[in-house]
């Protein structure tokens, strides 16, 4: 059974992850300082903006495909005997796999703001995402074995 299966059903576990994946987010963008974080917390502050619940909705709507990206990952964690410290040893590649889910999404993007703030950030993407890679293997490990 992939993560998809396992994750997101039912419902309410889904809700709980999709809220646990926002925090994780909000935390995300929070503790980064400087230029560059202040940047971002101004970008994040727009996309926000977009519409009330915004964030929550995106997540849900790419969660199923992020899910699918990270399987192959979490299942040879599994061979290995812990997935969670297998999705953050191998960061760049779980990195690499949800960047790919978000590229083709934001190819779709209706609005000229979303388009234009993740291009904006593409190319540092990759480092804020291998940072958070950690505390998704936790959210995602406390579901997959419920």
């Amino acid at each position: 059974m992939g993560l998809s299966d396992r994750l997101l059903n039912p419902p309410d576990k889904k809700t709980m992850i999709v809220d646990d994946c926002c925090n994780l987010i909000e935390t995300q963008i929070a503790s980064k300082s400087g230029i560059s974080g202040i940047t971002l917390k101004t970008a994040f502050a727009a996309l926000k903006g977009v519409k009330p619940g915004y964030i929550p909705y995106v997540v849900e709507q790419i969660l199923p495909q992020c899910l699918t990206a990270l399987d192959p990952i979490w299942s040879e964690g599994e061979q290995k005997g812990d997935p969670v410290d297998h999705l953050v040893t191998s960061r760049s590649d779980t990195a690499d796999a949800l960047l790919g889910v978000t590229d083709a999404r934001v190819q779709k993007a209706k609005r000229p703001i979303v388009r234009g703030t993740y291009e904006k950030f593409r190319g540092s993407a990759k480092k804020y995402v291998e940072e958070a890679v950690p505390d998704l293997a936790k959210v995602i490990g406390k579901y997959a074995n419920n």
